[in-house]
Formats: C-alpha cells, structure tokens, sequence
C-alpha cells in the first residue's frame, strides 16, 4: 500500500471526479532529504514548494530538485506538484519554462501563490500552453491551484475561481492574508491574544467566501497551515473549524501534522452511520414508492441526502468504506 493509504480520485462533484486532499504536505524543494521525507508520508498530496520556502540564493537549485523529483522520486499514486514563484517575481518565468520543458510530461500540479486577478491565471495560462505545446504535450493537461491570500485575491476570487479550466483548487494563505489587510498577528493558522478582542472567528468572513467561491465553481477549498507544528491542540481546532465551513483539507508544514488533519477531515464512526442511514431510507422509500423519508424520528429531506451521499463519498475515497 503507499504511504498516503487512500485513493485519490474517488471523491465526486458536480464536475466528475476530484482529488481527496484532506491533508496537503508542503515540503522545500531545497532539501532533498526533505523531499524524501515527504514522500513517504501519509498525506493525501505533497508539493515541492519554490516560494517561501526556499532563499533567493538557492532558487536555482531548488528548481533542479523539482526537475528531479519530477524524473526519479516515487510519487505513491499522488499527483507530481510544486508551488511556483509569484508572477510578478524574476523566478518566475523559469519555475514555469524550465521545470515544463524538462519534465513536463511527468507534472501533474502547480500552486500558483498570490493570485490577485483573473487574468493572473489567465497569462499563466497562456504561457502553459505554449509551453506544453512546444514540450509535445496535450495543451491543458497540467493543472492548477490558486491561493487567495491578498485582500484584491478575496475581491476578485469569484472570478478567479472561473478565470480557467484548468484550475481545481482555491487555498487561503492566512498569513500574507492577514499582513495584506495589516491585521496584527503573531501566530498564523491559530488562535493568538487579538482573538480574544474580536467577539469571534476574524477570518471568518474570508475563508467562508473562499469555499463560496470554490463551491460555486466545483474547485476543492484548502485551508491554510497552522504554523505552530508542535501546537497539537491548536492545530485540532484549526482542522475543526475549517471543516465546519466547508474546507477539504488543510496545509501541513510538517509530517507530523498529518495524522491528526486526516483524522479531523475524514467523516467520524457517527457521521458515516447516519449517511448510511439516510441512503438507506432513501432507498427503501424508492423502492416502496413512499413520499417521506424519516431518520431516528427526524424527517430527511433532499439536503439531507446530499449531505450523507457527501460524506459516504469521502468515507469511500480515504478507504473507510471498502466497494
């Protein structure tokens, strides 16, 4: 079995299959023990990250470590995928060209970070499919995620989140996010003490117009990382209220973050034996022609079914259920 355990592309939308991406693994791709490392973890997806992650001295060679994880590391069933450098960064020209032409025919993912507009996604677009097509490729065929991790990302995001086909996730960034807007914060992805003085969630209103936006759009919505790796009990409440509002999945920093992010994002024993319940009613009303559905003395209607066939979905894809 790999290391990731569960199918990748079970989960269903109105736009076919999608990726379960419940825990998504960012790893420097300046350090290839690191890279290793990930790939021998048990998160959903892992990507080589060329941004943050890496110093302006050693761009360089962290593209060529992509090129070779792209040619040589053992993915495990996941999709290939690494983080670019912004557009509007000198790195970012060769993230695309050189790590495509060499290896193109092998990637299958690019987080694409900073996205402020449509036409962003639009140019990079472009310069894909030029680039695709010069490399022998099918135009189209690697895709993309975009964070949303500005304040002019979170006021165009309904049309980025359509500004191309080949996009298949919004992420939020919650820390540029929150220096973007210049809110103060001293530890991005938990709670810290401005919390206390807001009479609730402060990125409430961001993260549940990113699902929104990704919803409408059939995109996955992931949530940003917690930053703060050895704060288990932070991390547990970050996953909680991410799920709450809709989120797929989280970011990891660090492998040891992963276990308790699948566990927080796959349904839990009562979840799954409710959905079971309700497709079961709603099968039996069905085949008996009855009008009504009821559940443990609760009516069900066609939301609640939604929702339950939502949930054995996901159980399915992270191999709770067994077809």
């Amino acid at each position: 079995m790999p290391p990731c355990g569960a199918s990748l592309w079970k989960l269903c939308s109105d736009r076919g299959t999608v990726r379960v991406s419940r825990s998504v693994l960012a790893v420097p791709a300046s350090e290839w023990k690191m890279i290793n490392k990930g790939s021998l973890s048990r998160a959903d997806l892992f990507f080589l990250d060329l941004e943050d992650a890496v110093a302006p001295d050693s761009k360089d060679g962290a593209r060529m470590n992509v090129i070779r994880a792209l040619e040589e590391l053992d993915w495990h069933g996941r999709p290939t995928f690494y983080r670019l450098n912004a557009l509007d960064t000198s790195h970012f020209y060769k993230d695309v060209i050189e790590v495509i032409e060499e290896a193109g025919d092998r990637l299958d993912l690019i987080l694409v970070p900073k996205v402020g507009r449509p036409k962003d996604l639009q140019a990079l677009d472009i310069l894909l499919t030029s680039v695709e097509l010069n490399a022998g490729l099918e135009p189209g065929k690697i895709k993309l995620e975009a964070q949303i991790e500005t304040a002019e990302g979170l006021v165009n995001i309904e049309g980025i989140a359509h500004s191309t086909s080949r996009l298949e996730a919004l992420v939020f960034g919650p820390g540029d996010y929150a220096a973007s807007i210049r809110m103060p914060q001293t530890s991005i992805g938990t709670m810290d003490e401005w919390d206390e003085s807001y009479p609730g969630h402060r990125f409430h209103y961001a993260m549940h117009r990113i699902v929104v936006a990704a919803r409408a759009a059939g995109l996955r919505a992931i949530d940003g990382p917690a930053a703060n790796y050895r704060d288990e009990k932070g991390l547990r409440k970050s996953c909680l209220l991410a799920r709450s509002l809709g989120f797929d999945g989280k970011w990891c920093i660090h492998p040891g973050q992963v276990e308790v992010v699948n566990e927080v994002f796959s349904p839990t024993e009562r979840e799954l034996a409710w959905a079971k319940k309700v497709v079961s009613a709603y099968e039996e009303a069905n085949f008996t022609g009855s009008g009504s559905i009821s559940v443990d003395g609760q009516m069900v209607d066609a939301a609640s079914i939604r929702m339950a066939q939502n949930t054995l979905d996901l159980a399915r894809g992270v191999g709770m259920i067994q077809e």
